[in-house]
């Protein structure tokens, strides 16, 4: 056979594949288990920076630090904690493709264009010598460009936030990726997202006025970015509501009174 043969190209060309397509799946399964534990690290991280209780740049053992967190699963519609559902194995995402574990939001009720949500959600709760400290909640939605992942971390009022990231995102850099940005998210500590038991809580398109004195109920939004404001206001409307846990933060304030 001539060595350019278009019988021998094919041939390397269709070996070379096979290897290479070997050697990918047999690192792909070799580090799952890898991947899985830094999964579960980057968001025990996350949920710590919400919850203030390390910085974004922090060198610490997540780990040891998230003893301090409750983790637990939360039933959406009752509001209960679903004590059968481990939350070490719980994948919300996982939950909420599949049809028996999850529900389709009606349109005039899905403020997030999130389309299906699990029934159930994960749920973090810290608490100091004994007493509620903060919850730190999940939440999601769709951007601009793609749906976004955060978290907010409410104080033991529960209604006033600690802290607020975002650890998946793929919004315009610059602008809509902002989110993101230190400064913008430093504006949300003492904000309060409910007035007389209420959902009261809004991010603007532009910045909060001077001496509003409403401004604990408002966010600035970002300039150039009005479509991924508009998603963030909407997602976490959904997600503080009536759909999403005000029914657990009810039942945990009626559980753990606390003096704010």
């Amino acid at each position: 056979m001539s060595k350019d043969s278009i019988g021998k190209v094919l041939f390397v060309a269709v070996s070379l594949c096979v290897v290479c397509s070997v050697i990918v799946s047999a690192l792909a399964v070799g580090l799952r288990d890898r991947q899985e534990i830094n999964k579960q690290l980057d968001k025990r991280r996350n949920v710590l920076i919400a919850a203030a209780i390390i910085g974004p740049d922090d060198d610490v053992d997540v780990q040891e630090l998230f003893k301090s967190i409750d983790a637990c699963v939360v039933n959406l519609a009752t509001g209960e904690i679903a004590s059968d559902i481990d939350p070490a194995t719980f994948e919300q995402r996982v939950a909420a493709k599949d049809p028996e574990r999850s529900i389709e939001i009606p349109t005039k009720e899905d403020l997030g264009h999130i389309k299906r949500r699990s029934k159930f959600a994960e749920a973090f709760i810290q608490r100091e010598n004994g007493k509620l400290s903060c919850v730190v909640l999940p939440f999601h939605g769709k951007g601009l460009w793609s749906t976004m992942y955060g978290f907010v971390a409410l104080e033991s009022d529960l209604k006033t936030v600690r802290g607020l990231v975002f650890y998946q995102q793929g919004e315009t850099a610059g602008l809509g990726g902002e989110v993101e940005n230190p400064i913008w998210r430093g504006q949300w500590p003492g904000k309060v997202m409910y007035k007389d038991g209420e959902y009261k809580f809004d991010v603007l398109k532009g910045a909060v006025l001077p001496n509003d004195p409403a401004a604990q109920h408002k966010a600035d939004g970002i300039s150039g970015a009005t479509i991924t404001v508009r998603g963030v206001d909407a997602m976490l409307r959904y997600w503080l509501g009536d759909s999403g846990f005000k029914p657990f933060l009810d039942k945990l304030a009626k559980k753990e009174p606390n003096d704010g």
